[in-house]
């Protein structure tokens, strides 16, 4: 983690203790968040990431700012601050109210906390255990980005401590669902699959670009249940998150995949960062005087 973080609208020391004991968000996970990737100064797909934060805040009951472009402000002052120019950011927003443990101090509903780190450098595959009823698909709050994170942590965790970098998530049908961290794709020929979102997986932002956006000639991108089965029979199968962008996958546990489709993923990749080279373009064009950092 970098220096400096955002605690509302103040940018302020990491070390300096701005929390409290009584933030009910903060005792019980309740909240929601984003990882945003910083690309020359410029909040990367920002407006998705906001829409996907409103929408699973008022799922889950969570007050929430109004004001977009406000948070935008604040989160850039913040990567100015840390001179956070190609970095990636996370932003919290965390309910403050409710319950028996709500803290006698409480002043606001809810707190935003944000900070920056530098890009992991993931390497160029990835190796994924296999965990059975990792997501349950029929949940009411299935897909949404929350605080509470402790059980993907732990299985993440677990997978280092096995030897794989990330684990496949099946939900309680046996569908292939997600991983802790990001969303998996399974390509065979053209044809580019991803689980629907009613298999329990979360609508990551690199998930709806490749779905809503990115073009390349003969490749179709598709929504489509897959069973592990899938994944084996798969020319390659590779995993897609804000801060690993396509990462082709060469082991899954259980499984024999192939490796066939590499200059397939290659070509989603390079469509992928010229689609954000073209979104960085466009947003310091418009906004010139907001991209300092």
């Amino acid at each position: 983690m970098h220096r400096f973080v955002l605690h509302n609208d103040e940018i302020v020391d990491a070390r300096q203790k701005t929390l409290s004991a009584g933030q009910v968000g903060l005792l019980s996970g309740w909240g929601v968040f984003s990882t945003i990737r910083i690309a020359d100064g410029v909040l990367f797909a920002f407006e998705r990431h906001w829409q996907r934060m409103q929408h699973d805040a008022g799922r889950m009951h969570v007050p929430f700012p109004t004001d977009a472009d406000q948070l935008k402000s604040a989160l850039l002052r913040l990567a100015e601050a840390n001179n956070a120019r190609n970095a990636t950011l996370r932003v919290d927003v965390v309910r403050n109210c409710g319950g028996m443990w709500e803290g006698p101090d409480q002043t606001r509903d809810y707190d935003v906390i944000a900070f920056t780190s530098d890009i992991n450098p993931w390497g160029e595959s990835a190796r994924l255990g296999m965990k059975a009823h990792g997501r349950h698909a029929q949940n009411e709050f299935a897909g949404a980005k929350i605080l509470s994170w402790a059980q993907n942590l732990t299985w993440y965790e677990e997978a280092h401590r096995q030897g794989f970098d990330e684990v496949v998530l099946l939900n309680e049908r046996g569908e292939v669902s997600e991983c802790t961290s990001a969303n998996i794709f399974a390509s065979t020929g053209g044809e580019v699959a991803t689980p629907p979102l009613n298999s329990g997986c979360l609508p990551g932002v690199s998930r709806e670009l490749l779905l809503d956006e990115i073009r390349v000639p003969a490749i179709t991108l598709i929504e489509k249940t897959l069973l592990p089965g899938d994944l084996e029979r798969a020319d390659q199968v590779f995993i897609t998150s804000t801060t690993r962008d396509l990462m082709p996958v060469s082991h899954i546990e259980g499984l024999k995949v192939r490796s066939d489709g590499l200059d397939l993923v290659e070509q989603l990749a390079q469509a992928f960062a010229k689609y954000r080279e073209a979104y960085v373009k466009r947003n310091v064009a418009a906004s010139p005087d907001k991209i300092t950092v």
